[in-house]
């Protein structure tokens, strides 16, 4: 899967998972298209019985049932042949969307983040969907009209080879103003690929924006970048088919016209005595529907033309790194320290952690400090698996991370941010996500533990309660708390809480440090925290700063020996003094 193929590789490679259907479809298509050449040869014979005063009415009937029998038999296959098509074609979509989610989760978390939300919609939905064309359609009608094309020139040919280049010579003249419709296609293909682009992640920001465009009084400025891109989006379409409307008109009209050709020559010929004006009349009538089956494989010229560019688009996802597994879980770990060994990690080629040290002993409390931007919730995110180390390495219980099945591992860790996200379903089985099996009594207890409980109830449908897009119908507090209540009932031995109770208020605050006080105990805590008063009794903190560690130790050693860990407590004290009330965190732990 990671190695780099062709479009026509993947197109075979997605078309195998259902090649059996595929074949029958083609096979299908191609007797379709071979009976739909009878009744131009049926014709051919009635017109030449009735040229010879043919009074015989049995042998018309005749070619009459066999022309309404062949049109019968091509309209089955036909159907046979697209019905077989599209079934193969949506199971493969579905499998490929299926591919593509999968190949998400084994990515690096910045990597998908560099995609870009509307990106990846417009991916796995858009350009996924366009490849239905190229799959349901081309493979089986394509083939079936170019056999048909084939068995009629092979036809023409052997009644006579002069007519039959005759009847061809309009082909390329047509074909000649077809051509001149790709000139720049690339460039104007590409240019509408990134105004749709453009429009999909306007709307997603104009939307998703909304809130904060319609507080700050932007949504003149808002508006108008979502009208520029829409008519961007518009414009890069219509300025490349006006542009294409002379050539592809000329194109339609000349190619199909091969009774300009056929008709005087063949009139010439006739007079000469050089053909028989019965081949004359097959010839004329086999002429008539030889460009047909070619104007049908044409029409597939513009998929074909942006198949690299979608199959490029969608395998850029399916092809995109990984972050490298084993399959198999190994046996149990030996404890639950977490060490980093000389861990460095970048951002692309920007490096944020300089070689990182540090242990987190099994079952203590410890907490990250340090300036915004320093490298705290990186450090949290590398330990949760979100990306791999560049060098060095992470172990817990002396195993390297990387050594461990996703599974596994999930299984380890409870990662609760300040941003979490929430489902578009009930609050119920938002929480039931830290652990599938746990019953509702498990996660009402769960719900209770973190002090969620009385406001989920209060709810009209309670526990059932939809959440919306993102937890869009709650605050920000009780988003957090529903999050916390998850984690509690994932019941990890490892858990990160990157200021996870910033939207909370200091009432259910005091509440939450509570239950988090026994979620905590026995395993291995990881606090990331501005309000340092919080954090007072932690077992260790580490101060960084600008990727590096700038001290490790108690609350109190640090005052003593790191000098920035002693102005940022200063300047929280100074801050908490004008404030009311309190903050309690891990000195309730």
């Amino acid at each position: 899967m990671n190695q780099k193929k062709s479009a026509f590789s993947w197109i075979l490679e997605f078309a195998g998972q259902k090649r059996s259907f595929y074949i029958f479809s083609v096979i299908c298509a191609i007797i379709g298209a071979l009976c739909q050449m009878i009744p131009f040869v049926m014709v051919a014979h009635i017109i030449e019985k009735l040229l010879q005063n043919n009074k015989d009415l049995n042998s018309y009937l005749i070619n009459l049932l066999i022309l309404g029998s062949a049109w019968i038999v091509r309209v089955l296959f036909h159907g046979l042949s697209t019905s077989y098509s599209h079934i193969a074609t949506f199971q493969v979509l579905s499998n490929i969307r299926k591919q593509g989610l999968q190949k998400l989760e084994r990515m690096p978390l910045g990597d998908v983040q560099q995609l870009g939300s509307g990106n990846i919609k417009n991916i796995l939905v858009e350009r996924i969907d366009s490849m239905e064309t190229t799959l349901a359609h081309m493979i089986p009608e394509m083939t079936g009209n170019l056999c048909a094309v084939i068995a009629t020139l092979v036809y023409l040919f052997y009644i006579d080879w002069r007519m039959a280049l005759v009847s061809l010579i309009t082909f390329p003249i047509g074909m000649l103003c077809f051509m001149c419709m790709m000139i720049g296609y690339e460039k104007n293909y590409n240019r509408a690929v990134r105004a749709t682009k453009n429009l999909n992640d306007t709307a997603i920001e104009y939307i998703g924006g909304i809130e904060v465009i319609k507080v700050f009084g932007k949504a003149k400025s808002s508006y108008e970048k979502f009208v520029v891109a829409t008519k961007e989006g518009a414009a890069s379409y219509v300025d490349w088919m006006r542009k294409n409307n002379i050539f592809f008109t000329f194109s339609m009209n000349i190619m199909p016209a091969t009774l300009v050709t056929v008709l005087p020559i063949g009139g010439l010929l006739v007079r000469n005595h050089s053909l028989s004006v019965t081949n004359f009349i097959f010839i004329i009538i086999l002429a008539m529907g030889l460009i047909t089956p070619i104007l049908n494989c044409m029409a597939f010229s513009d998929d074909i033309a942006k198949l690299n560019t979608i199959i490029s688009e969608v395998t850029s996802v399916l092809e995109a790194s990984e972050m490298p597994r084993p399959k198999a879980a190994i046996s149990e770990l030996k404890n639950h320290t977490i060490t980093l060994q000389q861990v460095h990690f970048g951002y692309n080629e920007t490096e944020v952690l300089h070689g990182i040290d540090l242990t987190f002993k099994e079952g203590t409390v410890n907490a990250l400090v340090g300036p915004s931007g320093g490298g705290k919730s990186t450090i949290a995110k590398l330990i949760a698996s979100f990306w791999d180390v560049k060098d060095g390495s992470i172990q817990i219980g002396g195993t390297d991370i990387r050594n461990l099945c996703t599974e596994q591992y999930h299984k380890l860790v409870a990662y609760v941010s300040q941003d979490n996200f929430l489902f578009d379903t009930t609050i119920r089985e938002n929480i039931r996500m830290g652990n599938l099996n746990a019953t509702d009594a498990q996660v009402e207890k769960a719900a209770k533990d973190c002090g969620c409980f009385d406001f989920i109830t209060s709810l009209e449908h309670g526990f059932d309660t939809i959440v919306g897009t993102g937890g869009e119908h709650l605050s920000g507090g009780e988003k957090q708390r529903i999050c916390i209540a998850r984690a509690i009932l994932k019941n990890a031995p490892i858990i990160i809480l990157d200021e996870a109770t910033a939207y909370t208020d200091p009432e259910n605050e005091a509440l939450i440090q509570a239950s988090v006080a026994k979620l905590v105990q026995g395993k291995t805590l990881i606090v990331i925290a501005h309000r340092l008063s919080t954090i007072t009794n932690a077992d260790q903190i580490v101060v960084v700063n600008q990727g590096s560690i700038n001290g490790i130790g108690t609350h109190n050693t640090l005052l003593r020996t790191c000098p920035l860990y002693k102005n940022l407590w200063n300047a929280h004290v100074s801050v908490k003094d004008h404030l009311s009330g309190g903050d309690v965190y891990v000195s309730n732990i």
